[in-house]
């Protein structure tokens, strides 16, 4: 078995540096490690008094029993450094990617909780599904939203359980449409919004799938001033009526959320594609800015967790 001692002795370093780092930042939720060393593939994410720990599928051949020594030793580490008890941590493992759903149901069901960022509150899961509700390399980009949100009309697509909602509403957006295909996001984006006290009745839930959605956007005229689109890497869910590629199709993403901004308005699109490129042509239509470096928070070792743009209308 790997050297459990260097696992525990530089997450303990990350533990105390990003610990008073994310306090001083009003963050409950944040990395404390991100595969810093090759031997230990995992990300250890603290969510107050619980944690999320993802463990990467490296291709390792391990018998089953030596992998789950292993495994049972890494949470064993967490739990001593970090003080939570071995109850509250919440383990996964990613798999690559074969064809399935990003937002997958565990069969656990775990319970609800709510951590605090920048301010605002969120209901997050260590258990239920693969991910916990909350996308911590977005924090950056989410209070960016909130600081530019003030009277203006806010467009989330692919919204998952809306915290970029949250925080425009909580920024001052007159109105928004938060945009996913899954029920159970939207109805966890709607506890998002009652548990930071806002005004549902500005803050439209919409269940569509987001092509369907910009087809009957357009043609009803919608215009917003702020619009985040964050499209998983790849997507066949039965509920849509074709398949989701980021990398084939984020241009016609694109190009049609575009027409739905107002002149002056400003789209992010981001998304987790590691080898994603950005259409050639995009640039030569509108206003394009890479903000992957200024949106990836300090607390995420790898910087290429996301890539993060800023589309504007050509003057």
């Amino acid at each position: 078995m790997s050297d459990i001692n260097a696992f525990a002795n530089r997450l303990g370093k990350n533990f105390k540096h990003f610990g008073k780092w994310a306090k001083r930042q009003g963050i409950e939720a944040w990395r404390a490690y991100d595969r810093d060393i090759p031997q230990f593939p995992v990300a250890v994410d603290i969510y107050g008094s619980h944690c999320h720990l993802q463990e990467y599928d490296t291709g390792w051949v391990m018998s089953d029993e030596e992998h789950d020594g292993w495994l049972q030793a890494v949470c064993q580490s967490v739990a001593d450094v970090t003080g939570i008890e071995l109850s509250h941590i919440g383990v996964k493992t990613r798999r690559r990617q074969k064809g399935t759903s990003q937002y997958e149901k565990t069969g656990s069901q775990g319970e609800d909780f709510v951590v605090e960022e920048f301010g605002q509150r969120f209901w997050v899961n260590m258990d239920a599904y693969l991910d916990t509700g909350l996308f911590l390399d977005h924090r950056n980009t989410r209070k960016r939203v909130r600081e530019e949100a003030a009277g203006k009309r806010f467009l989330n697509l692919f919204a998952y359980t809306g915290s970029f909602s949250v925080y425009a509403a909580s920024g001052g957006a007159v109105l928004s449409e938060t945009v996913d295909l899954s029920n159970t996001y939207l109805d966890w984006a709607g506890r998002n919004f009652d548990l930071n006290g806002l005004d549902r009745a500005r803050h439209q839930l919409v269940r569509s799938d987001v092509f369907q959605y910009l087809v009957m956007a357009i043609a009803e005229r919608k215009q917003f001033d702020l619009i985040v689109m964050d499209p998983p890497s790849f997507s066949n869910s039965k509920k849509m009526s074709d398949t989701l590629d980021v990398q084939r199709d984020h241009p016609w993403l694109i190009e049609q959320a575009m027409k739905l901004l107002s002149p002056d308005g400003t789209l992010y699109f981001s998304n987790n594609l590691r080898s994603f490129e950005l259409d050639g042509k995009l640039p030569i239509l509108y206003q394009v800015k890479d903000l992957s470096a200024q949106s990836v928070p300090e607390d995420f070792r790898n910087k290429k967790i996301h890539q993060c743009y800023q589309l504007r209308h050509l003057p």
